[in-house]
């Protein structure tokens, strides 16, 4: 069997709580037909109610099609988030201290040949002081050598000025960098020295919150100055954001990355 000339990537940017969960098993037949991917990939750190990832969970999104599922600093909120990593296909941040339970990188070898690794790295600037994101970088692609030219990063960032300096540090060794965390999707994409890079994918879930919240809990957070109970935003319309990228199996590097901003279902309280 010869390796393709190209190779797609589906990426959903972070699925968040019940509505996010129901946009994916409503869409992703219908987006697999539009995009026609080799790859599908979503940050899951959100999908328990905005907070962690649980087993159960992660087994519905394989079973519709999803390949991998990254998260990011908020996989540890729910302590039933720590069994889905035990499942190869979820990823946690690379760069917390090995001790934790988990991977950060999944590699994949297809029966044609092409060789795939998602990695899960997570930023320092204004979140949680852990390990290096871009010495653990180099460290991991010196592991994975030359077996794996396609190589996808889902770097779980606050600052953009972190993402950014991300694709400057690993411009030419990765084919894509896509930013996560923020859940407002960037106008950005590019590709650069064949990495295709966006800052962030956005989110899948109603935009009409504080990224994914009732308005009215973030606001008392905000005004009031302490903690308040966070809840979902359950009700509006609801849109599936994210990015379709080609890469050249073969070498690695990225051909184009495009951002997409789709309306699904309109979600209810009911």
């Amino acid at each position: 069997m010869s390796i393709p000339n190209r190779f797609r990537v589906l990426f959903f940017g972070d699925v968040y709580a019940a509505p996010g969960r129901r946009a994916i098993f409503d869409h992703i037949e219908r987006l697999r037909r539009e995009f026609a991917p080799d790859l599908i990939i979503m940050n899951g750190e959100n999908v328990a109610g905005g907070f962690g990832l649980t087993r159960r969970m992660a087994s519905s999104f394989f079973r519709v099609g999803v390949d991998v599922i990254t998260s990011g600093n908020h996989i540890w909120d729910r302590p039933e988030s720590v069994e889905s990593l035990e499942d190869s296909r979820v990823l946690r941040p690379a760069n917390y201290p090995p001790a934790n339970p988990g991977s950060g990188v999944y590699k994949i070898k297809r029966e044609d040949g092409v060789g795939i690794a998602v990695i899960n790295l997570q930023g320092r600037v204004f979140m949680d002081p852990i390990d290096c994101p871009f010495r653990t970088l180099d460290a991991i692609l010196e592991e994975l050598g030359n077996e794996y030219p396609v190589k996808i990063l889902d770097f779980h960032a606050e600052a953009t000025a972190e993402k950014k300096a991300m694709l400057f540090y690993a411009k030419g060794r990765l084919s894509a960098i896509v930013g996560t965390h923020t859940h407002v999707q960037t106008a950005d994409e590019q590709v650069l020295d064949g990495t295709a890079y966006i800052t962030d994918a956005g989110m899948v879930g109603i935009p009409s919150s504080v990224i994914g919240v009732k308005p009215e809990g973030a606001l008392k957070r905000l005004i009031l100055g302490r903690a308040h109970r966070l809840e979902p935003e359950k009700t509006g319309p609801v849109f599936i954001c994210g990015v379709v990228i080609d890469v050249d199996p073969v070498s690695g590097k990225a051909l184009s990355i495009k951002r997409f901003r789709l309306e699904g279902s309109r979600s209810s309280e009911g």
